[in-house]
């Protein structure tokens, strides 16, 4: 086992790729990229369905009893990849680990999402920010207990103003320029 601040090489570790199996479908009101919300607190009120293929249906059983859950997913359409992106957040050039921009080295997306209820296979979900046809790729619960973390710093992004987040979250920012 390596100790804390240890540096891994080439030598030490291979590189793998790995591959994952898509479980299901993201619906939502968004079509556009330059129309849909940059992170789920600016997508108030929006709802959405997560369509969970069947064959993994016995994997939805307790998930009910959430608030909110965890959405991976596939950034499909996106095929760049880039180590440096300016943030809809900001004017300045930020790595893109300290983002959440889509044009990662490995394209997977995160949301928390509002469970509204579930039917079968269908999850009905709100404040969603995702594209629509997004490939589902896995779910996890919200669980305050272990996802709540205090105190908090939130690097780059405690320099941004609320009412400038606010305006570049939702994407009208365009329209009051």
């Amino acid at each position: 086992m390596r100790g804390v601040g240890c540096e891994i090489g080439d030598n030490d570790m291979k590189r793998r790729e790995y591959s994952f199996k898509q479980i299901g479908i993201i619906h939502t009101p968004h079509r556009a990229a330059s129309e849909t919300p940059v992170q789920p607190v600016f997508a108030k009120e929006i709802r959405g369905t997560v369509e969970v293929f069947p064959e993994y249906i016995d994997a939805m059983r307790d998930l009910d009893g959430f608030s909110y859950i965890y959405l991976f997913y596939y950034f499909d359409r996106t095929t760049q990849t880039r180590l440096k992106v300016k943030p809809y957040l900001d004017d300045k050039i930020r790595g893109v680990f300290a983002t959440r921009a889509p044009h990662r080295p490995n394209k997977i997306g995160m949301s928390v999402v509002r469970l509204l209820r579930m039917r079968k296979n269908i999850i009905e979900v709100e404040d969603i920010d995702i594209l629509d046809g997004t490939p589902l790729l896995d779910i996890k619960p919200y669980i305050a207990r272990f996802d709540v973390r205090r105190p908090v710093r939130s690097g780059w992004q405690d320099d941004i103003c609320d009412d400038i987040a606010g305006r570049r979250g939702r994407r009208d920012y365009k329209k009051e320029k």
